[in-house]
């Protein structure tokens, strides 16, 4: 019953055959877990059959669980993510349905909103797509994703929050609360340890604790303890020789035992491997093991799941307790009171303009200006000019491909459109360079035009304009930025190296929009005299790279990884195969806790980009950088403030970056770590003071030995700076 009229069908039924989920409905969100309600979902229990109880834990459909029609439990509907809500999916099958109204508004990638540093600004972006989630009639929205950036050859790095756990949790838990303000839960992914997409299925990965819980956990927990997240999906990859999605210390002990979630855990698709192990480690819902459903074969039929008729016959036989069962419906129908059986849950909307405005602003705060030579950018717009956009990216689709956050968006504005429409007196001419042919998932169907003409065609049309634009990059294909496995080299595919160098021998005003969601190597560097990082921006794209290349909009981004020199220089990839991407059985995590800055700055190694970097069209500087106490105990904090001045003649933001290392430790540590940041807007010739509180709570690290964190008495020191490799002033507290 998935239409228009489904929560006004769902409620009267309930009220007719269940007469107080009247009540029950009309509690606030916030008194789910009070006794009564507690109460009331038990009382339900005692209504249902074991059959019934089972059918609700596993997939009916591709997207769908079942409810119990005779009680007027509703089934609950899922939908892809975390950038836009994807196209509607058959029911047994990956084909798309072919549905005309499911057009939606493409949000950018989570690797620009991470770039934005602005808290504020990722509860609008949550709430948006949590907004358009509730119009589709959708009860789960399969994301935000938080995986660290471990490696830049991951396929699937543009859909997380970077390098950073501390970023990745301030940015990460406004999104939940915006999506979930809607009556739509967030499904915050891939519970643990998946940080590559090559034989993510099969790889196991070996980590020490100290990594575990100072680097991958901390953006989950603050999913569950700060933003408390309604859904959690487990990974592909084994840890320490289990498999994720049903792991007994991941899932049983440390979230739903340590962080007490009280939420449903969900498999990604395909993700569940035992019976056993899903129904006693804490998986609930299990999603996708069978692709053919009720199609051709009766082999992968929903029956068959793990958690299906092998879970029903154990619990039958005796050998897993009713508790078991009982505990995960529970859950599921905790989160129906929170979606689809929440009263005056409301309609949500869909391709508004405030959608389209709110993501054409992550987008322009996400885009990162890297390099601006002879201050390059901005291009005035001014009669007798000529611009040259150069490249396929210039007008390839980013939305399309990718893999599962695919989108199928109202309209895409693509970087040549947006250029044409914001340029009015300036004259814009194109050429492709080169084509790469579209990609179906983890096939690329190659070209038929002629790569050399198209070559050609562009060299010719540099040497017209005064100003060459070149957009290159990578794309959501298959070995690129995609789902499915991971890049096969750092360097920028399709001969980008030698065909930039072609551009710059026939016009030396060359400028760069560079399109990934990940580093590349940048050997081709000397080259370009202005470099904008522009990710993978959605609908607005266009608009949003024209709002930042023309100057109507100073860039305010600033990196959410590290751009190494070379593919070595990164942690994972110093230790060689066994650490990335391991020998097809087994991985080892040897960089240990110092991934992303951590790496560069502890081993003393040059990145070509740091974290936290990012220009601006104006200057700015950092003065009277005080913290407020030197005498600190466990249970303080420390506040850290900073008067920013913009000296330079354009309004503009800058983020104020804070950063704690402790030299004289007993146990390993990165020089420094992110332990606070604020993006502030100052005028012209201005400046503002902000103030950044440190708990000294989160200068603790994991102890190993006693499996608990510890804070260390001792000097500490307070880095403060606009980037971690641009320390303006360094203080030196002391913590007893």
């Amino acid at each position: 019953m998935k239409n228009t009229f489904r929560q006004y069908y769902i409620v009267t039924l309930l009220l007719l055959t269940f007469p107080f989920f009247g009540t029950l409905t009309a509690q606030n969100t916030s008194a789910n877990t009070s006794n009564t309600i507690e109460k009331k979902i038990d009382s339900i229990l005692s209504l249902l059959t074991l059959e019934e109880k089972v059918a609700m834990c596993h997939a009916q459909s591709k997207f769908s669980t079942k409810g119990v029609e005779r009680l007027g439990i509703p089934e609950l509907w899922m939908s892809d993510g975390p950038h836009g809500v994807r196209a509607e999916i058959s029911w047994d099958s990956w084909d798309y349905a072919g549905w005309t109204n499911d057009s939606i508004t493409a949000f950018p990638a989570l690797t620009c909103l991470a770039a934005s540093f602005n808290p504020d600004l990722s509860a609008k972006f949550g709430k948006s797509i949590g907004e358009e989630a509730l119009y589709r009639e959708k009860d789960v929205l399969l994301g935000p994703g938080v995986n660290i950036y471990r490696t830049p050859l991951n396929g699937r790095n543009f859909e997380y929050l970077g390098e950073d756990p501390f970023l990745a949790s301030k940015m990460v838990v406004p999104y939940i609360k915006g999506v979930q303000k809607n009556n739509v839960a967030a499904c915050v992914k891939h519970f643990a340890l998946n940080n590559q997409e090559h034989w993510r299925s099969t790889i196991n990965v070996e980590a020490s604790d100290r990594a575990l819980h100072e680097i991958y956990l901390p953006a989950f927990k603050a999913a569950v303890q700060d933003a408390g997240v309604w859904a959690v999906m487990g990974a592909y990859n084994k840890f320490r020789g289990q498999y994720t999605t049903h792991h007994e210390l991941l899932t049983k002990t440390i979230l739903k035992g340590d962080w007490a979630y009280d939420g449903v855990v969900i498999s990604d698709w395909s993700s569940t491997h035992d019976t056993m192990e899903a129904a006693l480690n804490g998986l609930d819902l299990e999603m996708g093991t069978g692709t053919d459903g009720l199609g051709t074969t009766t082999a992968n039929h929903y029956d068959y799941y793990y958690l299906a008729s092998p879970f029903l016959k154990a619990l039958k036989n005796g050998d897993i307790n009713a508790s078991v069962v009982d505990d995960k419906v529970k859950r599921i129908l905790r989160l129906m009171l929170r979606t689809t059986l929440k009263s005056n849950r409301g309609f949500g909307n869909i391709n508004t303009k405030a959608h389209h405005n709110v993501a054409r602003r992550v987008a322009q705060e996400g885009i990162v200006l890297l390099k601006n030579e002879n201050n390059f950018f901005p291009i005035e717009d001014k009669e007798g000019l000529t611009i040259a956009v150069i490249g396929e990216n210039a007008t390839r689709s980013m939305t399309a491909g990718g893999g599962s956050s695919e989108l199928k968006p109202q309209f895409e504005i693509s970087p040549l459109e947006g250029m044409k429409q914001r340029y009015k007196n300036a004259k814009i001419i194109h050429a492709m360079g080169y084509h790469t042919g579209p990609s179906v998932y983890d096939n690329i169907i190659p070209s038929t035009l002629n790569q050399d003409s198209l070559r050609l065609q562009a060299i010719e049309t540099a040497k017209k304009a005064d100003i060459v634009l070149y957009v290159g990059g990578l794309n959501k294909s298959h070995l690129q930025d995609c789902e499915g496995d991971d890049r096969q080299s750092y360097e920028l595919p399709y001969n980008q190296e030698a065909f930039i160098s072609e551009l710059k021998a026939v016009n030396p005003n060359l400028g760069m929009l560079l399109v990934t969601g990940n580093a590349v190597a940048t050997p081709w560097l000397p080259k370009v005299d202005g470099l904008i990082q522009t990710w993978y921006l959605g609908s607005m794209a266009g608009h949003a790279i024209a709002d930042v290349v023309s100057g109507d909009v100073n860039p305010s981004g600033k990196l959410p990884f590290s751009f190494a020199k070379k593919l070595e220089d990164n942690g994972a990839h110093f230790y060689g195969e066994s650490s990335y991407p391991g020998d097809g059985t087994d991985q080892h995590y040897k960089e240990d806790i110092l991934v992303g800055y951590r790496w560069f700055d502890t081993k003393k190694i040059t990145p070509r980009y740091a974290f936290g970097y990012g220009l601006s069209y104006t200057n700015f500087s950092l003065s009277d950088i005080t913290t407020r106490s030197n005498k600190l105990k466990r249970d303080g904090s420390i506040t850290v403030s900073c008067k920013v001045t913009n000296n330079g003649s354009i309004d503009g933001a800058e983020v104020v970056q804070v950063y704690v290392g402790k030299k004289k430790s007993k146990v390993k540590r990165a020089l420094k770590e992110l332990k606070g940041f604020n993006k502030v807007h100052v005028t012209s010739g201005a400046s503002k003071t902000v103030s950044i509180d440190i708990p000294v709570s989160t200068l603790a690290f994991y102890n190993e030995d006693t499996s608990d964190w510890e804070i260390e008495k001792g000097d500490y020191i307070i880095y403060v700076g606009n980037a971690s490799n641009n320390i303006s002033k360094q203080i030196k507290i002391s913590v007893k």
